[in-house]
């Protein structure tokens, strides 16, 4: 059996500092014109988007795609809010635990799987300012640690 080819477009780094990462999902997104052919140059940024269940379906927010270079009329706004695509029980789900207090879904990363332009999706729980000064602390210490390692193996 072949292994599955996936190609990163976009990774949004600072959610990992921003948020404790519960679950992840991957969802298909819906596009329009040239967002292809841009996603394939790798002109977006996931910086401050985010999701959110309406109406029964799942939408992505603030997501910048730039527009193509030579997408004249077809070109789309850079910022428009796109369809994700999910099962509909995955949906439901997601909904329920959205509305649970202090959870979000935030987009982790962009990438081509098998051609297709697939968005891996988190369910998270934003981090308060102690936990990020742990994190970094834990970090810090973890680095020195390695690099008293490597010093001792030279």
């Amino acid at each position: 059996m072949p292994k599955e080819k996936v190609k990163t477009i976009a990774e949004n780094r600072r959610a990992r500092y921003e948020y404790f990462i519960e679950e992840t999902y991957e969802a298909g997104i819906a596009l329009k014109g040239t967002e292809v052919k841009s996603l394939r140059e790798g002109k977006t940024n996931l910086q401050d988007s985010y999701a959110a269940v309406d109406k029964g379906e799942l939408f992505l927010f603030q997501m910048h795609i730039s527009p193509y270079d030579r997408g004249n009329r077809y070109n789309v706004d850079a910022k428009r809010v796109r369809k994700l695509l999910m099962h509909k029980d995955e949906i439901n789900r997601l909904f329920g635990k959205v509305q649970q207090k202090g959870l979000t879904l935030v987009p982790l990363k962009l990438y081509f799987k098998e051609g297709r332009v697939k968005l891996e999706l988190a369910l998270a729980r934003g981090k308060k300012l102690y936990d990020k000064r742990d994190a970094e602390a834990a970090k810090d210490a973890r680095r020195t640690i390695e690099r008293a390692l490597r010093a001792n193996q030279e």
